[in-house]
């Protein structure tokens, strides 16, 4: 019994490779008198043709490492991919340092231990991008002995 040329079509139809088509062993001579697309479409919907689901990629790793990720593991330096500015972008960087240099700055303020005028001084030498770190500021600050007594 040849059935090659149904085989194409009901592939087509059930949108796979003629290899995952099965058919019923008891229903082949009604599957051979078939030779229109509506018959195959039956013959589908009546089970007698079917795809075979076959073995997919396991997805179980995938989930594992996103479970992971979600916890922040697995995001080390050698796992990163890209330059700096595209894990963390100029500006994000920019802004987290300028505002622990405020924070700070605002700090010494209140706590007087720097004056009103240093203060605005400081602030605007970490405006222009003059201190690394607040590191950076207290060593200035300890150096050019601007805190009051």
């Amino acid at each position: 019994m040849n059935v090659k040329a149904q085989k194409k079509v009901a592939a087509k139809l059930l949108k796979c490779s003629t290899k995952k088509v099965k058919l019923d062993s008891t229903r082949l001579e009604e599957i051979k008198e078939s030779i229109t697309k509506r018959d195959i479409k039956g013959l589908i919907k009546d089970k007698a043709i079917s795809k075979d689901a076959g073995q997919e990629t396991s997805r179980a790793r995938a989930r594992k490492i996103q479970e992971q990720k979600s916890k922040g593991r697995r995001k080390g330096a050698g796992s990163k991919k890209g330059k700096i500015n595209a894990t963390v972008s100029k500006k994000e960087r920019w802004m987290s340092k300028i505002r622990a240099q405020r924070k700070l700055i605002k700090e010494l303020r209140d706590e007087s231990k720097v004056s009103k005028e240093t203060y605005n001084e400081l602030y605007k030498k970490s405006k222009g991008g003059f201190f690394r770190s607040r590191r950076h500021i207290m060593i200035y600050i300890e150096d050019h002995d601007l805190i009051q007594k």
